[in-house]
């Protein structure tokens, strides 16, 4: 079976593809969905999996610096985080109510929009922007 992306972002920088590790982007290849640390740890302790939380920290922080994975955060005080080999960049609705998030990918025009304001920014404050995360707060169907 041929290697994974994350396989060969884990080798590519010198990282050990430990048990644990192999077992949290699995839950995240199993979910798709945003996780916290918690969630994290829960799926682990249903698959039988011995990873106490701090171990589940420590990869997040690893498996985001090194672009397995992908930090969100919708407000709620938890950092949450999402495999970043999504097909294609999205953004986010969070519902105020509920806190259901949707992904959403671009809108008509929306990607010009976003670039142009990018452009913009780091002229006029000599910036260089990496990456943007967009965040549309409001309620959903089932909240309004």
């Amino acid at each position: 079976m041929p290697d994974r992306e994350w396989q060969k972002t884990l080798r590519k920088n010198n990282i050990k593809l430990t048990t644990s590790r192999k077992a949290i982007v699995e839950v995240f290849e199993d979910n798709r969905k945003h996780l916290s640390a918690e969630d994290v740890h829960e799926f682990l302790k249903k698959r039988n999996q011995k990873a106490g939380i701090a171990t589940v920290y420590r990869n997040l922080d690893l498996l985001t610096r090194i672009g397995i994975l992908h930090r969100v955060n919708f407000g709620d005080g938890k950092d949450h985080f999402e495999m970043t080999h999504k097909p294609i960049h999205h953004h986010h609705l969070v519902c105020n109510k509920c806190g259901k998030v949707i992904d959403y990918s671009e809108v008509m025009g929306e990607s010009e929009f976003v670039s142009h304001l990018e452009k913009e920014l780091s002229k006029r404050y000599e910036f260089k922007i990496e990456s943007h995360q967009i965040y549309f707060y409001g309620l959903c169907n089932k909240c309004r």
